[in-house]
């Protein structure tokens, strides 16, 4: 039965998204509508993570969609939510999936604050079952052929993946089983795999034997290239090393089998026994060395009938010389397997929970691009409003129009008694004054807010420094003031925007105290008004003149042009544009979005025109402000000057700078509230924002602490020591040869009753001689029974790590040597008990005496070294 590797699936624990999810969603969302078509997409995407790695998965296709559907979900979801450590903290916690532990529990995890981590081990575990299930499959059928072949290459594509991704997508040091250099050995063998199972298909479809050889060549090239990336590292366990040898013999023997009945149809004869003595050679190798984990009695058969039915036709009809190894022509290769590309989406169907929420990238540049039009609007509308206060400051310096009024020189000009009347509808001295005492309060709870944020920042900060103290480098997490930097920046920019907002409170304070008297005389009634203001003789001559009607005409136009601005200022804050679907385009093409150039440019278009009208109106202003100017000139030269005269225009001069100044700061203050109001909410999500991160960090250090734990009380206290020999346990009985596997590693099902320990190691087997690059062996073991009467020298160990056999002839393109012989892996890490030799009948075995008792070495063999006892770190 044919062994293959399949991978166990990593283990998580459960994460709540509903939570941290929606309360982004209500935040950021306005519209009812929005925020309930979310909300219920929150909820499907939590279930989707229960459903695909909250329980165990069967092995079937149905359970690796849900695992792509998961992962394309979070491919979706990862640029429409601010998924980092510093605002959406959502902690991952994975398992090791090759880790077992140790004797007081746990085993290797990692927990960290990012969406690609979790990406990285959903697509780890889809890998993982598509391996379990090409495993799986019926390889005696077309069908199952098929689809053994396209899991195996889905999974060598996802690992790929993530070997090219991995390093980008986390910060910290991944585990082992995700590391670079394990997914790339893993894809390698699953390409591997899948080439063995078209060369199967091919076997089973009867194609020609040359074609059968290139892809049994490949298929063992695969496994070369795997067996020699995980030699030398402890990064897969140990019995897959085994397992790749062998597989690189057995596909390597296929080859040279299959290219020896293409010899026999070229009437090669002599050729023909070359390949089938050297695939003997290697599929005897693999029975030697690797009988645990493969089968190859069937080959061994095959190859040794065809091998003596072409040595006897040989030797007594063909006569043909039989050439060495090294002098045959290179069978060649044919890769007809490859890595599955990952294109999203990897599920059928797939559909997008969250399809009608734009990117973060989008809603960043739609926050920047409605930052630069409220800057542009308030341009434009604080230019008019400026030109229209320097204005009114104007005319009030000149007392117009209250001046063209007052010729009686006795009653309350009609301007003041509208002004004083409109003072009064808008409540007077009280509405400033409730204004102004309600200021302190919304500054003071926004302080408040805002220092309850920096205060639950520097509590977490100054716990997480003094546990960095206390473990140094074990407390392996991102400081906590590296990671609250940004969110320091931006509490520091909303704390200088509350100062600036207190010195402005200030000068429109110091403005109505200035004023105030003047504005009380306003609200007061008219007989009360008019008695206040001083009388003077009239001029009577001047109501009919020239001069007069220039100056009402100029101040008429200079009131259209007032109500031209209120008009435009209307206008301009009516303009809307959804830049978001320029955005969306931006980012479909070149998968990035200038926001600068084409905010500018779609702001150029809107606003140009109501620039130019804004510049109209400011010039058109300045001309008839000179021409007021120079008539009030004329005017007041006609005026008879006398000092009542001079007081009862200072007095109407200051009542219309007062009610500018009222409608001015009642403006100011309500806008202040306005600002005050809007700041606690923004205040109030930065400090949820904080609160957030600092419950994460919270139980992330939790989760830290008590691995930490773990690990510590792991540790020896003392050096190990050796048990004296009388006190160790009996060895167990001698067994029989374990079956070879279907799978190897593959993860326990909870439901099944734990496998039975494995009993001790057996002893490494005899030395075998590789073959030299330029002659056949010289040294050919014996095979009878030893002629000593003494035990066989003990066998040091070879100073490399030995492998499988190589083709030993020269000029073999893709070869490299790879020593054979005694490896250290596959002989010492199962405790298998010691086999005897298994002899012919009448053969006798290896002499030597059993053991003198419990624990006592075998004689002639070096005793073992105490093994050391190992303590998984953290």
């Amino acid at each position: 039965m044919a062994t293959f590797i399949s991978v166990p699936l990593k283990k998580t624990s459960e994460v709540d998204l509903v939570k941290p999810l929606s309360k982004f969603i209500t935040t950021t969302y306005s519209t009812s509508e929005e925020q309930g078509e979310y909300l219920r997409a929150v909820e499907e995407l939590n279930k989707l993570r229960k459903s695909a790695v909250g329980r165990p998965l069967d092995k079937h296709e149905s359970s690796l969609d849900i695992l792509l559907r998961y992962y394309d979900q979070l491919c979706a979801v990862e640029p429409k939510f601010p998924f980092s450590e510093n605002q959406l903290c959502l902690t991952f916690t994975w398992k090791d999936a090759f880790d077992k532990g140790s004797l007081f529990g746990g085993s290797v995890k990692l927990a960290l604050a990012s969406l690609g981590y979790e990406k990285t081990c959903v697509l780890f575990n889809a890998a993982a079952l598509a391996s379990q299930i090409a495993s799986e499959q019926n390889l005696d059928s077309e069908e199952g052929l098929k689809n053994a072949a396209k899991f195996y290459q889905l999974a060598s594509g996802a690992f790929g993946h993530i070997k090219d991704t991995v390093l980008t997508s986390l910060n910290r040091e991944p585990t082992m089983d995700i590391s670079p250099e394990t997914v790339g050995t893993l894809s390698i063998i699953m390409l591997a795999q899948a080439q063995e199972v078209i060369f199967l298909k091919a076997t089973s479809d009867k194609m020609k034997d040359a074609v059968i050889a290139k892809l049994a060549n490949q298929a063992a090239d695969f496994y070369g290239d795997a067996y020699k990336q995980c030699q030398y590292k402890d990064n897969l366990p140990k019995e897959v090393l085994s397992v790749l040898a062998a597989k690189h013999c057995i596909m390597q023997a296929n080859a040279e089998l299959h290219q020896s009945a293409v010899a026999q149809k070229k009437k090669c004869y002599g050729e023909e026994i070359a390949r089938l003595q050297h695939s003997a050679e290697l599929v005897k190798k693999v029975a030697s060395h690797y009988d645990e984990y493969v089968s190859v009695k069937d080959l061994s058969d095959k190859i040794n009938r065809l091998l003596a039915a072409a040595k006897k036709d040989n030797d007594f009809i063909y006569h043909d010389r039989v050439p060495e190894i090294k002098d045959l022509d290179h069978i060649g290769k044919a890769a007809v397997v490859k890595a599955t590309t990952m294109k999203n989406p990897l599920s059928q169907k797939f559909t997008d929970l969250f399809e009608k929420m734009v990117p973060m990238m989008v809603q960043q540049s739609m926050s920047m691009y409605n930052q630069r039009k409220a800057e542009t609007v308030n341009r434009l509308v604080g230019t008019m409003r400026e030109a229209t206060n320097l204005c009114n400051g104007v005319l009030a310096s000149l007392n117009l129009p209250a001046a063209l009024e007052d010729l009686s020189g006795d009653s309350i000009p009609q301007s003041i008694a509208e002004k004083a009347r409109s003072i009064v509808q808008q409540g007077g001295l009280q509405s400033i004054e409730q204004l102004i005492r309600d200021l302190p309060e919304l500054l003071t709870r926004n302080r408040e807010i805002l220092d309850e944020a920096f205060k639950m920042l520097n509590d977490e900060e100054t716990t997480d420094n003094e546990l960095r103290a206390k473990f140094n480098q074990r407390w392996n997490r991102t400081a906590s003031g590296d990671l609250y930097k940004p969110l320091r920046t931006e509490g520091a920019n909303f704390r200088s925007i509350l100062d600036k907002a207190v010195q402005a409170d200030q000068v429109v304070k110091d403005r109505y105290n200035t004023h105030c008297e003047m504005i009380a005389l306003l609200c007061k009634p008219e007989n009360e008004l008019n008695a206040a203001i001083p009388s003077a003789n009239p001029i009577k001559t001047l109501q009919g003149s020239e001069v007069v009607n220039v100056l009402r005409s100029l101040l008429a136009q200079l009131d259209e042009v007032k109500k031209e601005r209120e008009i435009l200022e209307g206008e301009i804050k009516a303009v809307t544009f959804d830049m978001s679907v320029t955005f969306l385009t931006a980012l479909a093409q070149d998968k990035a979005i200038n926001e600068e150039q084409l905010s500018v440019s779609q702001l150029d278009q809107l606003y140009g025109t109501y620039k130019e009208k804004v510049q109209t109106s400011t010039r058109r202003q300045e001309e008839l402000l000179g021409q007021v100017q120079t008539s009030y000139q004329e005017f007041s030269s006609l005026k008879q000057s006398n000092s009542e005269a001079n007081q009862r225009e200072e007095v109407l001069k200051k009542l219309a700078s007062a009610h500018d100044s009222y409608v001015e700061i009642t403006n100011n203050l309500q806008e202040g509230t306005k600002f005050y109001n809007d700041l606690t909410e923004i205040l109030l999500k930065f400090q949820n924002k904080c609160s957030d991160i600092v419950f994460a960090r919270k139980t992330e250090r939790d989760e830290l602490l008590k691995d930490l734990q773990q690990s510590i009380a792991r540790e020896p206290s003392a050096p190990s020591f050796n048990v004296p020999a009388y006190q160790s346990a009996p060895a167990a009985p001698p067994s029989g040869p374990t079956p070879a596997p279907r799978t190897v590693f593959t993860q326990q099902d909870p439901g099944q009753p734990q496998a039975k320990p494995q009993p001790p190691a057996r002893p490494p087997p005899p030395t075998v001689t590789p073959h030299a690059a330029s002659s056949a062996p010289t040294n050919t073991p014996p095979t009878g029974p030893p002629t000593g009467t003494g035990n066989p020298p003990p066998m040091a160990p070879p100073n490399q790590a030995q492998g499988p056999p190589y083709p030993s002839y020269q000029g073999y393109p893709g070869y490299y040597q790879v020593p054979v012989g005694y490896h250290p892996y596959p002989y010492a890490q199962f405790n298998m008990p010691y086999v005897p030799y298994q002899t012919t009948p009448g053969q006798a075995g290896y002499p030597g005496a059993a053991p003198a008792g419990p624990g006592q070495p075998y004689p002639g063999y070096p005793p073992q070294p105490p093994q050391q006892q190992y303590y998984p770190q953290q």
